[in-house]
């Protein structure tokens, strides 16, 4: 079986950093996923196409049929920080680990087999919403001690140095959204471990529960900032709705409401992190995405 890299993946990839070892990492995934079967002694059945953007996904089994997913990330995306998360869960609301004695060798992650195809997505908007809720209430629990995560206020000042260069026609929303950051980051209120990039697609249908999140990028830090991803999904039709920024709040408030975390702050969360998102779609050249980002953080 090829184990070529799908394209989403390596697009992806290009649009961020790129160290040494990830440029490696890529040009090594076909023998890296080899290696990493062979180790954990289960049969590749096929490639997950599309696939994600942060990660090679291939369908195997046990010799006693048993189904399994193996996923392989970039040293970069940190997958050891993924697996600590997932262990932490203990598949309470996530995916579960089924064997990590490997990972230090290659970074791989074997996972039980969900329904790839299925995902909170599938739901009318309403459902989507409230499962993605009760599956997030789940999700958010104190870190385990001596946690390897970083903070909410770390990676955002990493985010707000990459900020300061924007393109000056996008000059006014940064300038604003770095400065709820700042407001933000002062006064955090909580300490939780967080998903880090909580979306319904990132939920899927499975066996041992209706429905399991998956790929997390974990940090520590305040709800109002996981929740904010959610806030924006669907965007396209947001837009398409012509709800304009009554409907945009209308969405801060019910998801806030829905989960007891602070309107104002999840505002503020929610217009850095789509003006972080829409400036780096920018730069990467994806002016449609771009566009409806940044429009959507102009109506809050």
């Amino acid at each position: 079986m090829a184990f070529e890299p799908p394209q989403r993946l390596v697009r992806a990839l290009g649009e961020l950093p790129r160290t040494a070892q990830d440029t490696q990492w890529l040009e090594r995934l076909p023998e890296l996923a080899k290696e990493a079967l062979e180790r954990r002694e289960v049969e590749a059945q096929r490639v997950l196409a599309p696939g994600g953007r942060s990660s090679l996904v291939v369908l195997v089994r046990y010799a006693d049929g048993t189904p399994a997913a193996l996923k392989l990330a970039p040293p970069g995306a940190r997958p050891d920080r993924e697996l600590a998360a997932l262990a932490h869960w203990g598949g309470f609301g996530a995916v579960r680990v089924l064997d990590s004695r490997h990972h230090e060798d290659d970074g791989a992650i074997l996972l039980e087999r969900l329904q790839a195809d299925v995902s909170l997505r599938s739901l009318p908007e309403a459902k989507a919403l409230l499962e993605a809720c009760g599956t997030l209430r789940r999700l958010w629990v104190r870190p385990p001690a001596g946690h390897p995560f970083e903070t909410v206020t770390e990676r955002t000042a990493v985010q707000s140095e990459a900020l300061r260069s924007a393109p000056p026609e996008t000059r006014a929303l940064v300038d604003t959204a770095l400065d709820l950051r700042s407001q933000l980051v002062a006064h955090p209120p909580e300490e939780l471990l967080l998903h880090g990039n909580f979306r319904q697609g990132k939920v899927l249908a499975g066996e041992r529960a209706p429905w399991l999140t998956v790929g997390p990028d974990p940090l520590v830090g305040e709800r109002a900032y996981d929740l904010a991803r959610l806030v924006r999904d669907r965007l396209e039709d947001q837009v398409a709705a012509s709800a304009g920024a009554a409907g945009a709040r209308r969405r801060v408030n019910k998801l806030a409401d829905s989960l007891e975390v602070d309107r104002e702050r999840l505002r503020g969360w929610t217009v850095f992190r789509a003006v972080e998102s829409g400036v780096r779609a920018l730069s990467a050249g994806r002016r449609r995405d771009a566009e409806l980002l940044l429009e959507f953080a102009a109506w809050l």
